[in-house]
């Protein structure tokens, strides 16, 4: 059964807002006692967030489809929706998001370092917020907003100082089990190794990891064997190990021939030329393999690596070889730049800037795009004339009807807001009426400037006494 997995397709959904709430306060002795709908809840984010104590993706590679919590819908007396739960995913360190193009969207190195991969939507204003002094008592509510949905590809590449890399069976796994505390599958058989394995050495004041790489073979580099799969691991790593094997039964095999193929999977591989590399001759243990060791040993120094002979069955020439690395380690950490703070930059937007445009299409449809028309729209219940109406006085006031003019519109003509596959599509026709004007200006109720049922009966009562009294003033005594 699989137990590691460095690559998986993940499927986020971060959850929907909840929607407003159109309410009415309703009270004895106030039958409009004014709006009192609440906001709905922001839905739940996806975030992913690395941990330290996360190794594998194959949690990930079993359930591949995650989701955030909804928000909750507003309700009268001016209650708000519960807001949705964020839901964390754990990554280990070292994993790289892109989307399903391959674009990187994010690299997450460090403990704690996250990254949104879905924002949830957020919640429809209730009519309590929309109310205004020219909107005393709105009949609507906006909607909650859907939470945004992403396929998106996990990678990891481990992260570590130093890359044991060689052919199957070269003894990597038994070298980082005795420079470290690691304890790796050791076994006489090709590719023993199918995880990379990861150690921790200490070299007198340096401490550094080091990473054992599975078995690279001829082709490794355009998917041979496991090399596409964990050559990645290698990216990340400082200092590049060959580990050769000078006790090989294979007879076409040697070490030299050995390093020359394995540099060449790393050349194609690419973005590896740059690393410090040095060459351990392993299994001097062997009889042969010492004197191949000695034989070979020339040929390398010429080509400018620094070789150590080394037994890890023996425990021969380790304490030599771990304080060499340490040193490549040290020089290699020196030469990085160092990392400064983040700095939060403030763009303002330009004074001019609309926050949209309008463009005529082929088929004499005429686009408008924008983050506020977009989401204005999302918000919309179009099965409410007065909210209709709302959104027509919101686009108007943000100057699309006039943009439309600019561009050539005429009434009559197709308006749509949004992308191609999720736009609302109508023929437009310049100062929209919508139903709520009816009663009266959009947005207005007279219904507040009617009198009330029991002013109005004591209204009507003060007229019959005032008219009594009149009557009263006009009558003469005999």
């Amino acid at each position: 059964m699989t137990t590691f997995v460095d690559r998986v397709e993940l499927h986020v959904g971060a959850g929907n807002g909840g929607h407003g709430c159109a309410s009415v306060h309703r009270e004895k002795f106030k039958p409009l006692g004014g709006p009192d709908g609440g906001n709905g809840g922001r839905g739940g984010d996806v975030i992913l967030v690395v941990d330290q104590s996360v190794t594998t993706l194959l949690d990930y590679h079993h359930k591949p489809h995650r989701s955030a919590t909804n928000g909750k819908p507003g309700e009268g007396g001016n209650r708000s929706g519960k807001d949705g739960q964020d839901l964390i995913l754990p990554v280990p360190d070292g994993t790289v998001i892109q989307d399903k193009a391959g674009n990187v969207l994010a690299d997450l190195v460090g403990h704690g370092t996250s990254y949104v991969a879905a924002q949830g939507g957020r919640g429809g204003l209730g009519n309590a917020a929309l109310a205004s002094a020219r909107r005393k008592a709105p009949g609507f509510a906006l909607l909650g907003e859907p939470g945004d949905f992403q396929d998106i590809v996990l990678e990891l590449k481990t992260v570590a100082d130093v890359a044991l890399v060689g052919y199957p069976s070269a003894g990597k796994s038994s070298l980082i089990s005795v420079l470290s505390a690691a304890k790796p599958k050791i076994a006489d058989y090709p590719f023993t190794t199918l995880v990379p394995n990861l150690g921790v050495v200490t070299a007198g004041s340096t401490v550094y990891t080091i990473a054992d790489v599975p078995g690279l073979i001829p082709g490794a580099s355009q998917g041979k064997g496991l090399g596409l799969e964990f050559l990645r691991h290698v990216e990340r790593c400082s200092v590049l190990v060959h580990v050769l094997d000078t006790a090989t039964l294979e007879s076409e095999r040697d070490p030299l021939s050995d390093l020359d193929i394995i540099e060449e999977e790393l050349k194609q591989y690419g973005g590896l030329g740059d690393r410090p590399r040095l060459v351990v001759l392993n299994k001097i243990d062997v009889p042969d393999g010492k004197d191949l060791a000695e034989m070979v040993r020339p040929d390398l120094e010429a080509r400018g690596y620094r070789v150590f002979e080394v037994s890890a069955v023996a425990h021969m020439g380790l304490k030599e070889l771990s304080f060499a690395v340490a040193e490549m380690v040290a020089a290699a950490r020196a030469a990085r730049p160092k990392e400064e703070a983040t700095r939060v930059v403030i763009r303002p937007k330009a004074v001019d800037d609309t926050g949209f445009t309008v463009t005529l299409e082929e088929d004499g449809l005429f686009r408008v795009r924008g983050e506020k028309p977009e989401r204005w729209v999302r918000q919309t219940d179009f099965n409410n004339d007065e909210a209709v109406g709302y959104l027509a006085d919101r686009l108007n006031r943000l100057g699309v009807e006039d943009a439309l003019m600019k561009a050539g519109a005429r009434g009559g003509d197709g308006v749509a807001i949004g992308p191609e596959d999720n736009a609302v599509v109508f023929d437009w026709e310049p100062s929209v009426t919508a139903g709520a004007e009816m009663l009266g200006r959009r947005g207005e109720d007279h219904r507040f400037e009617e009198p009330r049922p029991a002013t109005q009966r004591r209204r009507d009562k003060q007229a019959e006494r005032d008219e009594a009294a009149q009557e009263f003033e006009g009558f003469e005594p005999f």
